[in-house]
């Protein structure tokens, strides 16, 4: 598992396989304003995207983030 941090977009990403190939996530769930689900052909959870994480996530934890 990694989780990066994009300070432009103040989103963050966790990966919960090594690498996620482009055009591998087949579908997305919004389960609300900040957290959307990516998802492969499988239909098995790849990927954990958190919007506007500096707000959601404690700041400890966006300061040991890799940045992107």
């Amino acid at each position: 598992m990694k989780i990066t941090y994009d300070k432009d977009a103040d989103a963050a990403y966790i990966y919960l396989k090594e690498k996620i190939e482009k055009g591998e996530v087949k579908s997305t769930l919004s389960m609300n304003e900040n957290i959307i689900l990516d998802f492969d052909s499988n239909k098995k959870l790849i990927g954990i995207e958190i919007l506007s994480a500096s707000t959601v996530v404690p700041k400890t934890a966006v300061k040991s983030m890799e940045t992107v």
